[in-house]
């Protein structure tokens, strides 16, 4: 048991904090299983952003995105007593694929509760995985209240998206790769940019760094209008979005910072950015054109705050992480659409 798991046994206790030990712990869990995924870079972007740009290449990951990291290790934390009776999880998509390709490694039945207009690709491929989808509208439901329902009703666990230790220290592997990978070659970054919708990803990558780079600056990136951990930081509490929002990044649409997340992140995270939609747009294009690498919408937002010099990049060393790559054709299409039309402008 990890010393996350050992602190949720008490249910008078507050919400426990992985630590740095349950990421180490997570990536021996995760060895083998997930994918160590690179950290790329592309000689003509640094020169034309006058810096050095390391992207982490994260829809390569296992289901196309980091998610299945923190998926596998909380599955993997199930006591034998309570699998039979499975999980449930809810997700936009990548929290989806990732529980369902983990609950099928280890044997698990899964449940997974996804906005009725998720990405067409997101929903297959949770199915494909085995995994029993049950949709709701994002707008009108809570799809908090339909998991605890059906937990209740099956005696399922319940597997959230970021807000979770066990969750937490699996994302906090892709901090640990980025600090290795980054030494192996002769780098120390300066900056690490994370897409952020709960913010999972951030705090792990926060706690692995704050004793791997120390002195490397963390970034959330969240799109227009969606920017409640940048405002939460900003004024030193959890903050809300206005009901309502549209952006195309459907991965970071998350309603507020996690309380376990931004209880993390409101110490180590130096600061929020935001991007359009248009800026994301060509951000997938430029990775596709230049990384060779397909981002979808959510996952490309820490690059376009790089591309876009969101903070100083010139003659630094910045990495951006690209979270996910699970985008459906017509989307694709649209961004390198933009993309050309950028360049013949």
């Amino acid at each position: 048991m990890t010393q996350a798991a050992s602190a949720r046994a008490d249910d008078d206790a507050p919400p426990p904090l992985p630590t740095l030990a349950d990421i180490e712990a997570a990536a021996t869990r995760l060895a083998g299983v997930a994918v160590r995924t690179p950290l790329l870079s592309q000689p003509l972007v640094d020169q034309q952003l006058g810096g050095r740009l390391l992207v982490k290449a994260e829809p390569l990951q296992r289901t196309g995105s980091f998610k299945f990291r923190g998926a596998y290790n909380r599955l993997s934390l199930i006591p034998a007593a309570d699998r039979p009776a499975g999980v449930v999880a809810y997700s936009s998509g990548n929290h989806a694929q990732g529980v369902a390709a983990a609950a099928w490694l280890l044997g698990l039945p899964a449940t997974i509760i996804m906005p009725a207009d998720a990405p067409a690709i997101k929903r297959r491929s949770t199915e494909a995985w085995g995994a029993r989808v049950a949709t709701y509208d994002r707008y009108r439901e809570a799809r908090e209240a339909i998991a605890e329902r059906l937990c209740r009703e099956t005696g399922a666990t319940l597997v959230p998206p970021f807000d979770d230790p066990e969750v937490i220290a699996g994302q906090g592997t892709t901090g640990l790769e980025i600090a290795e990978q980054a030494a192996e070659q002769g780098l120390r970054p300066d900056a690490v940019l994370v897409c952020c919708g709960g913010g999972g990803l951030t705090a792990g990558i926060a706690l692995a760094l704050a004793d791997r780079l120390p002195e490397t600056a963390i970034y959330t990136v969240e799109p227009v209008g969606f920017d409640d951990t940048a405002r939460s930081l900003a004024g030193g509490q959890r903050l809300s979005n206005a009901p309502g929002g549209r952006s195309i990044c459907d991965a970071l649409l998350s309603p507020a910072p996690g309380e376990l997340t931004f209880a993390v992140n409101r110490h180590r995270v130096a600061g929020g950015l935001t991007v359009s939609d248009d800026e994301v747009l060509a951000a997938m294009a430029l990775a596709l054109d230049a990384y060779k690498l397909v981002v979808e919408p959510g996952g490309a937002a820490a690059l376009a705050a790089a591309l876009k010099a969101r903070i100083d990049i010139r003659g630094r060393t910045i990495v951006a992480v690209a979270s996910g790559g699970n985008v459906d054709p017509p989307m694709l299409a649209r961004a390198m659409a933009a993309g050309e039309a950028a360049r013949t402008a």
